[in-house]
């Protein structure tokens, strides 16, 4: 069977990038720490090339090509489900044994040959080990058509759950095809400042190439997870912990992985942050920053519906919450029953009333709704202090300090710790073990990626690796971007936001090749390195 056209040959990314910064020296990569020991592994196989973008700045292209890898068409016939989330039916990747050989008679008795493959769970380290599932398929085509139409025919015959998929997207089938940048950050010799960045006000969609043209970044990344629609919040703003110029713009759903940037090595380490508001003896918990108050992307809250637990991509909602605003909101507050308390620069009470208008300047404004709602308004009075405290911990729970230098971006899950791959993909919400139909594609199922990681040098490693681009560039799932970070040298790793999000820039042009059929998407916050000017 013919596979596609290769759309990008070895040097097409490469010669963007020279473009992008004239004179800039090329040149084959030797073997190096980038190549660590992985024996046959499908790292093994990735053809690098370098160039220097600036003093402590290099930019590594590398490209997978395996002519012996031909991926094809199918049809997965899915395990039916009910999902955790909707309580309605769903449908899994893969299903149990008996099921599957149940499915596998039906599709002989109806004319088809069925293929039956065990699935492993994959190497996370808080999940069950050994058999995860039975996938089940049928049928090999050239085109996505022609199984489009199997599905169709498939479906008429009582297979409800039928749906076409690429070979080439199993972590069991080798991938032909990858496009990988990376871009390698010594900031000990890189004449520049490298943070995160928001690049403006928190409630806003800015695509990465224009944010880089403007801060002439030698090189800069999408960042952290962020609200898409309007029902789930802000558009653009974090949906995790994320701190801009040592200030918190928003707070963790739950633990979340992040990377902190800025007065010092760049690390990469699980992160909860505690925000408080006092009133003399009273303390109450603040639950957010800067999002609508009950409306939680990603859920992770206590008492939340439909799940108290982290799950990537779903918004939870809750009747009871404090959440307080910041002068880069950059919105109209939200309105609606409650309570709203305007503070001054100093936590002294301005205002207390309705929700509803701005964040003042140099000020900053809590709302509560139910029975927070109720304890703001009985503490709040006009000319009295409501101081607010906010911390952020590492793992460890050591305090990690907001100095005016600091940021932080976070998403999830985390890929490498210690140099060992570390995949918490059950606890940051990326996985559900006991439902399948929850982010199986998400996870197991390739991707366009990008990924932090910090190398035994300290030195920070930027990675994208394009997706969903058949013939051209697979994607990778969680399990393959640990092992691509290791074998870069990374000592920890994280998973950075990706899909249509993934994109790398340098002095405003893209360096890969996005995913969205739109072209290049809108995103939150990023990760720059902007050189002194």
């Amino acid at each position: 069977m013919p596979k596609p056209a290769r759309l990008l040959a070895s040097g097409v990314a490469l010669a963007a990038v020279v473009a992008v910064v004239p004179g800039a020296a090329r040149a084959e990569a030797p073997a190096d720490a980038f190549a660590d020991a992985f024996a046959d592994a499908w790292t093994d196989q990735i053809r690098w090339t370098s160039t220097s973008l600036a003093d402590g700045v290099t930019l590594r292209t590398g490209v997978l090509d395996d002519p012996d890898s031909e991926p094809f068409w199918t049809v997965t016939v899915q395990h039916p489900v009910t999902s955790s989330i909707t309580g309605r039916p769903a449908a899994a990747g893969v299903g149990p044994r008996a099921w599957a050989e149940e499915t596998a008679d039906r599709l002989r008795a109806a004319g088809h040959e069925p293929r039956l493959d065990d699935i492993p769970w994959p190497d996370y380290s808080d999940t069950p080990s050994g058999l995860q599932g039975v996938r089940v398929r049928t049928g090999e085509y050239a085109s996505q058509a022609e199984a489009g139409a199997a599905v169709t025919a498939l479906q008429a015959q009582g297979f409800a759950t039928a749906v076409a998929s690429w070979t080439g997207y199993d972590v069991d089938t080798p991938a032909d095809a990858e496009q990988i940048h990376v871009a390698v950050i010594d900031q000990r010799a890189f004449e520049g400042e490298v943070y995160g960045t928001h690049h403006g006000v928190v409630a806003q969609r800015q695509k990465l190439s224009a944010v880089s043209g403007e801060l002439g970044a030698t090189v800069a990344v999408n960042g952290g997870f962020f609200v898409t629609a309007d029902a789930d919040g802000y558009q653009g703003a974090p949906a995790g912990i994320a701190a801009y110029d040592g200030r918190l713009e928003a707070i963790d759903a739950g633990s979340r992985t992040g990377i902190v940037l800025g007065d010092g090595p760049a690390r990469i380490t699980r992160l909860t942050a505690k925000v408080d508001v006092r009133s003399g003896g009273s303390v109450r918990a603040v639950n957010g920053i800067n999002r609508k108050p009950g409306v939680i992307r990603n859920c992770g809250r206590p008492g939340a519906v439909p799940t108290a637990e982290p799950r990537q991509d779903v918004t939870c909602r809750i009747g009871s919450e404090l959440v307080l605003f910041t002068p880069r909101l950059g919105a109209e507050l939200p309105t609606g029953e409650g309570t709203q308390v305007v503070l001054d620069a100093d936590d002294v009470v301005v205002a207390v009333g309705p929700r509803g208008g701005t964040v003042p300047g140099g000020g900053s404004v809590l709302q509560g709704i139910g029975a927070a709602g109720e304890w703001l308004a009985a503490q709040a009075r006009v000319g009295r202090p409501l101081p607010v405290a906010e911390s952020v911990r590492d793992a460890d729970g050591r305090r990690v300090p907001l100095t005016p230098g600091t940021s932080i971006v976070s998403a999830a899950p985390n890929l490498v710790t210690d140099g060992r791959t570390d995949i918490d993909a059950a606890a940051e919400g990326v996985i559900d073990p006991a439902d399948l139909s929850f982010n199986y594609a998400w996870a197991e199922i390739r991707q366009p990626r990008t990924m932090a990681g910090i190398d035994r040098r300290g030195r920070l490693l930027l990675v994208t690796v394009d997706g969903r681009q058949p013939g051209v560039s697979e994607g990778l799932t969680l399990e393959e971007e640990a092992e691509l970070m290791k074998s870069l040298g990374a000592e920890d790793a994280m998973n950075l936001d990706g899909g249509g999000s993934t994109a790398m820039a340098s002095g405003g042009t893209l360096l890969n090749r996005t995913s969205d059929a739109a072209g290049e998407r809108a995103d939150g916050d990023f990760i720059v390195a902007v050189p002194t000017k």
